[in-house]
C-alpha cells in the first residue's frame, strides 16, 4: 500500500525539478522561519537554518550504519521522540519503512550534482502511511545541531527525521512533551499497549511479573518496540536524578530482552541457570544505572566471557545499561510494548485478523442522529454514540481493541492540541443484532479513560456478538477516530448504523415490523441423557417468522448455562416464538425438547421457567427438563 503525500508534496517530481533547474530544494510548506520552530513563544534566540554541507564536511545520512547509540536529545523536551527513535533504529525492516530508499536519499560524494537539498520520511497517522517531504536545512547554533543529533556532526538521519515529524505535528516545539507510545505506533503502525507496573504491583508479585516478561520478550523478539519511564509526581521531579542513577519522567528506549545464562563453560549449560533481563538506553547519551549489573558491576563475573560478548556489555557511559526484570520492576513505573500485528499468512507466527474502521463523534439537533453522548455516566445520551458489532467465532479467543482519536495539527494560531479524554465499553449482544442497540445489554469489559491519542484493550472473550461503543468521557465533543479490532478469525467487524428496519415499497406490501422482542435463554436444567456415555451436546435453536438463532454447542453438559439472545422484528406479533433444544451428533443432531412461547404484544419483559415439551408441544415421557427465560417485547422499534 503506497503512502499518502502530505501537503501535495511528491518527492520525486520536486527533486527532478530541482536537478532540472540545478538549485537546492527550500519547502515552502515548513520553512526556515520561527514559525517552523515555535507555536507559543521563541524559546530559543539567535537560531541560524543551515544546510549540511554549511556546518560539517563530508554530510551523511548514515556513518557506519545505524545505531541505538546514534542519538542524542537536544534543546527540546522530546527524550520520548529520541527513545522512539533509538529502539526504531535497533530494526532494520521498521526503519527502513521510515526511511524508504535511504540509499537513493545519501549523500554521493562522485555526484554532487544528483543532490537536491530534499528528503522524504514516511510516518502512520490514523490508519494510513504519510509520506513527508523537507528541506535540508537545520536549526543550529554556532554551527551545532540544537535538536536532537548523533555522535557523529556529519551523520544526519535522526535530525532529518525529527524535522520530518516536527513538520507532521506542527513545528518543533509540538514535540516538547509528547508520547513515546504515540511515536511507536507512528514508526510501526503496529499497536501500544501501556503497562502501569507501580498500580498493578509488578514489583512484589513474581508470578505476574514473570508473566510480564514473557510478553514483554515475546514482543521483543517479534520484532516490536518498547519503551519505559518512571513517573514524575510534581514539576520539581521531572528529570530528576535518583541515587541509583535513573532519571524520573524521562523515556528510555529499551533495546534488548534476554534470558540471561549463568556460569562459565559447560557448567553453564548443564547447569542451565537463567536470569530474565532488560537492557535500556538513555536518550541522553549518559547518566546510567548504576546498581546490580550496571556496566562496571561485579555481577558480571557470573557471566562468561563469550555471553558478555554476545550481550555487548561495556563500560561505556554511552547510556546504555542491563538490569534484572525485577529491579526494573522495581524502580520503573511504566513500560509502552508497541506490538507489529502480524497479518501475513506467510508467517509462523500468530496471524491476527485485523477490522479498520474510521468514525466521528459528531453533533446533530436529531436524537437519533447525535453521534456524541459521552461516557455510560451519561445515561440519556450514552447510546447516542456510533456503535460497532463484532464476532468471536471461537469458544474462547483473544481480542485486541486500540481505539485512536485524530489528533489535529499544531499551528502557531491554535496552539497545541490537547486531546480529548476517550474510552470504550464492549456489551454482549443478541446473536443476530443487526440494528443500533437502544437499551443497555449486559457489559463485560471496559477500558480507561484517558486523554491520550489511543487507548489499547486485550481480553479473553467467549463466543458471541459484541457491541463496541467509543465515546469522549464528556458529551457533546466531536472528533474523528479509529478503531482496530483483532482477532484469531475474521470477525465482521462494522459500524451500526440502523437505528431499526427501513421502510421500502415492498414493506408496504408485506408488512413491516410493529414489534420487536428479545428472547434470552439463560440455562436448562435436567435434560435427559443422549449420548451412549451417558452425556449430552446440546444447543438452542429460537426461531421467530422464519428467522433462526442458533447458539453455540456446549459439551457435555445436562444443565448448560446458554446466556444466548435473539432479536426478532415482528410484523404478526401473534404468531408464536419456538425455543428448541437439540443435542449435537457427527452424524444427525438429535431433538431434546421446545417450548413455545405465544404471541405478545404489549410493552413489558416476563421470566418463565418452562417445562420441554415434544414437537407437538405436548408432555411426553421421552422429553425432560425445563428451560430458563426471559422475553422483552416493546411497540417502539427502537426500544431494545
Amino acid at each position: 500500500m503506497s503512502a499518502r503525500t502530505f501537503g501535495q508534496q511528491q518527492y520525486y517530481e520536486l527533486k527532478r525539478e530541482c536537478q532540472k533547474k540545478k538549485v537546492l530544494f527550500e519547502d515552502p510548506v515548513f520553512p526556515a522561519t520561527n514559525e517552523s520552530l515555535f507555536y507559543k513563544t521563541q524559546r530559543v534566540q539567535g537560531v541560524q537554518w543551515k544546510r549540511p554541507k554549511d556546518f560539517c564536511e563530508n554530510p551523511r545520512l548514515f556513518v557506519d550504519g545505524i545505531s541505538s547509540h546514534d542519538l542524542h536529545q537536544g534543546q527540546v523536551g522530546n527524550c520520548w521522540f529520541v527513545a522512539a527513535c533509538s529502539s526504531l533504529a535497533s530494526r532494520e525492516a521498521l526503519w527502513q519503512k521510515v526511511i524508504p530508499n535511504w540509499k537513493e536519499q545519501e549523500w554521493i560524494p562522485e555526484k554532487p550534482e544528483n543532490y537536491a537539498g530534499i528528503f522524504h520520511f514516511q510516518f502512520w497517522r490514523f490508519g494510513v502511511w504519510v509520506d513527508i517531504v523537507i528541506d535540508d536545512r537545520l536549526p543550529t547554533i554556532n554551527n551545532e545541531l540544537i535538536y536532537c543529533h548523533s555522535n557523529e556532526k556529519n551523520e544526519l538521519w535522526c535530525a532529518l527525521v525529527e524535522k520530518a515529524y516536527a513538520k507532521l505535528s506542527g513545528c518543533y516545539e509540538a514535540l516538547d512533551g509528547g508520547n513515546t507510545a504515540d511515536a511507536l505506533v507512528d514508526f510501526t503502525g503496529g499497536v501500544s499497549e501501556p503497562v502501569d507496573l507501580s498500580e498493578e504491583d509488578y514489583n512484589a508479585d513474581e508470578n505476574k511479573r514473570n508473566d510480564l516478561f514473557e510478553r514483554v520478550l515475546k514482543v521483543h523478539n517479534r520484532g516490536g518496540l518498547i519503551s519505559c519511564s518512571i513517573k514524575a509526581t510534581s514539576s520539581a521531579d521531572m528529570e530528576a536524578r535518583l541515587a541509583c542513577g535513573l532519571v524520573k519522567g524521562h523515556a528510555y528506549a529499551v533495546t534488548d530482552v534476554r534470558k540471561v545464562r549463568l556460569g562459565h563453560g559447560l557448567l553453564a549449560f548443564f547447569k542451565s541457570e537463567k536470569l530474565d533481563m532488560i537492557r535500556m538506553r538513555n536518550p541522553w547519551g549518559e547518566k546510567e544505572w548504576n546498581g546490580p549489573w550496571s556496566d562496571s558491576s561485579e555481577e558480571w563475573q557470573k557471566v562468561s566471557k563469550g555471553e558478555r560478548e554476545k550481550l555487548g556489555v561495556t563500560v561505556d557511559d554511552d547510556g546504555e545499561f542491563w538490569m534484572t526484570f525485577e529491579d526494573f520492576s522495581k524502580h520503573y513505573t511504566d513500560i509502552i510494548m508497541c506490538r507489529l500485528i502480524n497479518t501475513s499468512y506467510l508467517s509462523i507466527h500468530k496471524t491476527w485478523e485485523e477490522s479498520v474502521l474510521t468514525s466521528l463523534w459528531v453533533k446533530h439537533d436529531e436524537p437519533l442522529r447525535n453521534r456524541c453522548g459521552g461516557c455510560v455516566n451519561n445515561k440519556t445520551t450514552y447510546l447516542q454514540n456510533p456503535q460497532f458489532v463484532f464476532d468471536v467465532k471461537k469458544p474462547e479467543d483473544e481480542v485486541l481493541i486500540c481505539l485512536q482519536q485524530k489528533t489535529k495539527r499544531t499551528t502557531q494560531k491554535d496552539g497545541k492540541f490537547e486531546n480529548l479524554a476517550i474510552g470504550f465499553d464492549v456489551h454482549q449482544v443478541e446473536l443476530n443484532r443487526k440494528y443500533r442497540m437502544h437499551t443497555p445489554q449486559q457489559k463485560v469489559a471496559s477500558s480507561i479513560y484517558i486523554n491520550s491519542r489511543s487507548v489499547f484493550f486485550r481480553k479473553e472473550m467467549k463466543e458471541g456478538r459484541y457491541v463496541i461503543i467509543p465515546t469522549t468521557f464528556e458529551p457533546g465533543q466531536a472528533g474523528d477516530f479509529l478503531l482496530r479490532v483483532f482477532t484469531d478469525v475474521p470477525s465482521n467487524c462494522c459500524e451500526l448504523q440502523l437505528d431499526e428496519p427501513k421502510k421500502t415499497c415492498w414493506s408496504g406490501m408485506c408488512g413491516f415490523p410493529q414489534v420487536v422482542s428479545q428472547v434470552h435463554v439463560v440455562a436448562a436444567t435436567g435434560l435427559r441423557n443422549q449420548d451412549s456415555d451417558g452425556g449430552a451436546d446440546p444447543y438452542v435453536i429460537i426461531s421467530c417468522e422464519g428467522n433462526k438463532v442458533q447458539s453455540p454447542v456446549i459439551k457435555d453438559n445436562l444443565a448448560p448455562k446458554f446466556d444466548v439472545k435473539g432479536l426478532f422484528y415482528r410484523k404478526k406479533p401473534g404468531q408464536p416464538i419456538t425455543i428448541q433444544i437439540w443435542n449435537h451428533n457427527v452424524i444427525k443432531d438429535e431433538f431434546m425438547g421446545q417450548v413455545v412461547l405465544a404471541g405478545d404484544a404489549d410493552n413489558r419483559q416476563t421470566q418463565h421457567v418452562v417445562q420441554l415439551q415434544d414437537k407437538s408441544n405436548k408432555a411426553n415421557p421421552a422429553v425432560s427438563g425445563s428451560l430458563q427465560l426471559v422475553l422483552f417485547t416493546s411497540n417502539s422499534l427502537t426500544g431494545i
